[in-house]
């Protein structure tokens, strides 16, 4: 549980520092980036993968560069669940969706573990 809490807290961190960087996104305070951090895992583990899915075959004619696309659309759908959390266009979506899953990268390599 301490270890699921520690992850939270850093990936809301990595995602104020994304939403620092890229303009066009927008988070209303920390506990905004806390529940919006958690609205990405939820959406990441339930939705992303049947969405995969079911664009397997464009993912496949585009070897596997779709996946970027629809890793936009998904940081896109957390914002839109999450009051206080903006992104403003395809473009931040995108970009940020990337640094963002480079930084949760890191949080999961740096804390490792599994619980």
């Amino acid at each position: 549980m301490i270890l699921f809490l520690v992850r939270l807290v850093l990936n809301a961190l990595a995602l104020m520092l994304v939403a620092y960087l890229i303009p066009g996104i927008g988070l209303s305070g920390f506990g905004t980036a806390v529940i919006a951090a958690l609205v990405i895992g939820l959406v990441n583990a339930l939705v992303r993968p049947l969405v995969e899915l079911l664009s397997l075959p464009v993912t496949i004619l585009t070897l596997g560069l779709f996946s970027l696309v629809i890793n936009a659309a998904m940081f896109g759908l957390a914002a839109w669940f999450v009051p206080g959390f903006t992104i403003v266009g395809f473009g931040p979506a995108f970009w940020g969706a990337l640094l963002y899953t480079v930084f949760a990268w890191l949080v999961s390599s740096f804390v490792g573990g599994k619980e």
